[in-house]
């Protein structure tokens, strides 16, 4: 991942929701998740509907997610996706990790950071969220 972290409104780490009413946290975070979804999610979820085995990877991701926030029954919500999304920017940031540019992306050989942004697009695109 460049370290321009555009595809992010909030602040960084997911505490920074916490700080604005509930419309502004919503807000925010829909920003957050759309700019996910047009930095990576809309490429690596197309590239997932090509290949098996990525959209294999990506639910496993994606149920990883779920389960570190709870799986609640009725979905998850914008907020946490954002704020989880947001902790993972943020330590990879820390971590100087890189993704190559959109172009040069080889969907069969992804990282995790990667494999993990994606599948939080791809919740956030089922919960109606991006």
């Amino acid at each position: 991942m460049s370290n321009d972290t555009s595809f992010t409104a909030a602040g960084t780490g997911s505490g920074a929701f916490g700080d604005f009413s509930e419309a502004t946290r919503l807000t925010v975070a829909r920003s957050t998740l759309n700019g996910l979804m047009t930095w990576l999610g809309e490429a690596g979820l197309a590239a997932a509907r090509e290949s098996a085995g990525l959209q294999a990877a990506i639910d496993q991701h994606a149920a990883s997610v779920r389960d570190a926030l709870g799986d609640p029954a009725p979905g998850l919500g914008a907020v946490p996706l954002a704020g989880y999304a947001t902790g993972v920017r943020d330590a990879l940031i820390e971590a100087q990790w890189q993704l190559a540019p959109s172009t040069e992306v080889d969907w069969s050989n992804l990282e995790w950071p990667a494999l993990r942004l994606i599948a939080i697009c791809a919740l956030a695109r089922a919960g109606g969220h991006a």
